[in-house]
Order: structure tokens, then sequence, then C-alpha cells
């Protein structure tokens, strides 16, 4: 029997060992998943193109057992991915803080490192036709992410958003160390 892989990608300036992904890393094994949650290159100033390619060398040949979740940034890479991986399926996504916009950055260099990843436009076509669901998770008391992005996951993605009272951007500074729904999602 192949085991279902789940690739789970942590947020800019983030570690996989972090917060609520290291629980669901070690939740998703204790099921039976193989569970791969790389240090993502330069994550302190994340590259589309990087990022994209690292998880494309992760992934290997990707099928509907391969399952990916997201933080943040993270989001993004696994949407960009997918639009480059179409025709081929994976199983489906799960995005936590997942963004098309960002609020609050601090300053221009900030502002310059996220400026490629809100202005390079997404085949969001090719993206909704790579994975059989996305589900997507936000707060509505996220500092960085609108929730009016809630719409574009909704019409471009045909996702389920799921939005949690007071959960800020999903991080260990606004107490998430867990996430029980994304072990519900994942089957």
């Amino acid at each position: 029997m192949i085991k279902k892989r789940v690739f789970i990608i942590h947020q800019w300036d983030g570690n996989p060992d972090e917060g609520w992904l290291s629980w669901l890393s070690d939740e998703l094994k204790k099921k039976g998943f193989e569970v791969i949650a790389p240090q993502m290159p330069n994550s302190g100033e994340p590259k589309i193109g990087e990022w994209v390619s690292f998880l494309a060398d992760l992934a290997g040949e990707p099928d509907e057992r391969t399952f990916f979740v997201g933080h943040s940034i993270g989001c993004q890479a696994i949407m960009r991915y997918l639009e480059a991986i179409y025709p081929q399926k994976v199983g489906g996504a799960v995005f936590v803080a997942g963004w098309f916009h960002l609020e609050n950055l601090e300053g221009p260099e900030e502002e310059a490192i996220a400026k490629p990843w809100i202005e390079t436009p997404i085949n969001f076509e090719k993206v909704r036709n790579a994975a059989n669901n996305f589900t997507v998770i936000l707060s509505d008391a996220d500092p960085y992410v609108p929730l009016g992005d809630k719409e574009i996951f909704e019409e471009k993605l045909g996702a389920k958003v799921i939005v949690q009272k007071g959960k800020g951007h999903f991080t260990e500074d606004d107490n998430v160390t867990e996430i029980p729904e994304i072990l519900k999602l994942i089957k």
C-alpha cells in the first residue's frame, strides 16, 4: 500500500518546527502519512522561483495521494507550484492564513519582498484543476491578511473557506499551537 504524502510548507521567515506545523506533522505521522515538512530556502527573503522549484524537486511525481498544507506565503508557493504542474493532479490542499493581498507590512524592505508574490498573476484555472479540493482557514483577526481575500479563494478556486475567531496569523505568538480541523480535512 502506497502511503499518502503530505507536504507542509511554512510561512515567510518561518520554519517547519514552529507552532501548529510541528504538531500537525506529528499527528499525521501517527495516522500513517508520509510527512515532508522542509525548511524552505532563503525564508527571510522568499522568492517565487526558488520556492516553487524547491517544492517541485521535493514532490517528485505527485498524484492524488499527495496533499499540501501551507501557512501564509507557503500557500502562495503551493498555488504557484500547482499552476506549474498542471495537468497533473494532487489530492488537495489546505491553506492557513493564505492571501493575495497583505496589510501592515513593516516598511519598504518587506513590501519589496512581498511585491512579486502579490503582483505576479496566478492562473487560477490551472491551480483549481490541479487539485481535487481546497480548504482555506482564515482568522477574523489576522493583522496581515484582509478577510476580503476569502471571496477570491471561493470564486477562483472553489475553495471551502473557514473563518476562525481571534486566531491572528495562526502563529505561536497568537497562541495557535494546534489546528485540529486540518486532521479532519486530510483523510
